[in-house]
């Protein structure tokens, strides 16, 4: 007997057939007035525009990550704050002997500071503050430049500050930008950059910059530390002398020594004017410091006061005795013609 096949009912057969689509009346918008798009400007005014570098680091030519640019940026800081930077030629100094020197130097400056302290000066200590560090030597030449033949102005009409001048602070502000809005004025930017392109071989101090360098920076000028540091560094006798064995053994050991012979002193500069190995050691040798220098600086003021108003003084008293004796001269005659006076034989 055949299967029986029921007839789907109606339910699916409405699932099965296609749904017809009712006609949609169309709907027409009454006119209204429409709002004009705001235009960029009213976009940004609202809200302030997104910073393309952070404000501590503005746009640089040369690239900030670099390591070669952190060192500009650093020895033209060095430069700008120091006073007293004595200049060194190393060559091929082991780990030891620099630990050895270093040991000896700080060591004789602290020597300095307690003599100083015995003496009643209140200056602060600057043997802790002295250090000798090693250069890249064409980086240091290049921020050299910038330091002395770029000079930016300053925004500040009142009290303008020089960047360049080692008197000026560290932390002192120096404006980013130009009043006259041209760009950047800091140490990587673009003007810097073309201000010394030509001034490779300008400076002073150019000749002596090849090689490997290491410098000895002073916080302040200080002749007695100065003079303390080249008697370990450089000795010269007799304003240098170097230090006796019984003083100080440590100095004669054999790393020490062979590293003092692979130092040269080539020069200095003191309060950004280049001296060289003899005015290095004439500053050195000042007697009891600045204190001392003053002193004689106020002596011989003194003393050619002293000298200019005996000199004024002497012309004066010359015309006075002068008159005077004249004077007594006619009185004298005037009596003896009165007959009050007997006339001389």
């Amino acid at each position: 007997m055949p299967p029986r096949i029921h007839p789907p009912s109606r339910t699916i057969c409405s699932l099965r057939e296609p749904q017809r689509s009712t006609p949609r009346q169309r709907q027409y918008a009454t006119a209204t007035a429409i709002t004009p798009a705001a235009s960029y400007g009213q976009m940004t005014a609202s809200s302030p525009p997104i910073a393309r570098h952070p404000p501590t680091q503005p746009p640089s030519y040369k690239p900030p990550e670099f390591r070669k640019s952190q060192l500009l940026r650093q020895y033209a800081s060095l430069l700008k704050s120091t006073p007293l930077i004595l200049l060194f030629q190393h060559n091929n100094l082991k780990a030891n002997e620099w630990v050895g020197i270093r040991r000896e130097l700080s060591a004789a400056l602290q020597k300095v500071n307690a003599v100083r302290a015995a003496a009643g000066h209140t200056a602060e200590p600057l043997a802790d503050a002295i250090k000798m560090q090693i250069i890249q030597t064409g980086i240091f030449a290049a921020a050299l430049r910038v330091v002395e033949f770029y000079k930016p102005e300053s925004q500040s009409s009142s009290s303008s500050i020089d960047p360049t001048d080692p008197a000026t602070p560290s932390s002192a502000t120096v404006p980013v930008f130009s009043s006259s809005g041209d760009g950047l004025t800091h140490t990587l930017s673009r003007a810097a950059h073309e201000a010394v392109a030509d001034t490779r071989t300008a400076h002073a101090l150019a000749p002596l910059l090849s090689g490997p360098l290491c410098l000895l920076t002073f916080p302040s000028v200080s002749p007695q530390h100065m003079k303390a540091a080249l008697s370990i560094l450089s000795p010269s006798p007799p304003k240098f002398p170097a230090p006796t064995r019984r003083a100080n053994p440590g100095w004669h050991d054999a790393a020490i020594q062979s590293g003092l012979q692979k130092l040269l002193l080539l020069g200095a500069r003191v309060e950004g004017k280049v001296f060289d190995v003899d005015g290095a050691k004439w500053v050195g040798s000042i007697d009891g410091g600045l204190e001392g220098l003053r002193a004689q600086l106020v002596a011989m003021l003194t003393s050619v006061g002293g000298g200019v108003t005996n000199t004024l003084e002497s012309a004066g008293r010359s015309i006075y005795f002068t008159v005077e004796g004249r004077r007594t001269m006619l009185e004298d005659e005037q009596k003896e013609a009165s007959g009050e006076m007997p006339k001389k034989p």
